[in-house]
């Protein structure tokens, strides 16, 4: 079995067990991840999430904020203005 059949074999259980492991650095039997382990568990939490589950449902999603300009909103219509270099 390679990476992507693995990850294609992916339950939900599954997913939430390696996300458990990864934010508790620990298996549910006691046992301590690896650095390793908890790499590829993390992978497979990504892995699973960009396939199966909404953007905003990510791991470490950042909601987008509305872009705000310094000054007013009228200095900013005209984009073809030169840019004054400060010396």
């Amino acid at each position: 079995m390679n990476l992507q059949q693995l990850l294609a074999s992916l339950t939900p259980d599954i997913y939430h067990s390696l996300k458990r492991a990864v934010e508790l650095g620990k298996w549910p039997d006691g046992n301590r991840l690896t650095q390793a382990q908890r790499e590829l568990c993390m992978q497979a939490v990504i892995a699973y999430e960009h396939k199966n589950l909404p953007q905003d449902t990510h791991t470490g999603y950042i909601p987008p904020e509305p872009h705000s300009f310094c000054g007013s909103d009228h200095e900013h219509e005209d984009h073809d203005k030169p840019i004054k270099w400060v010396e």
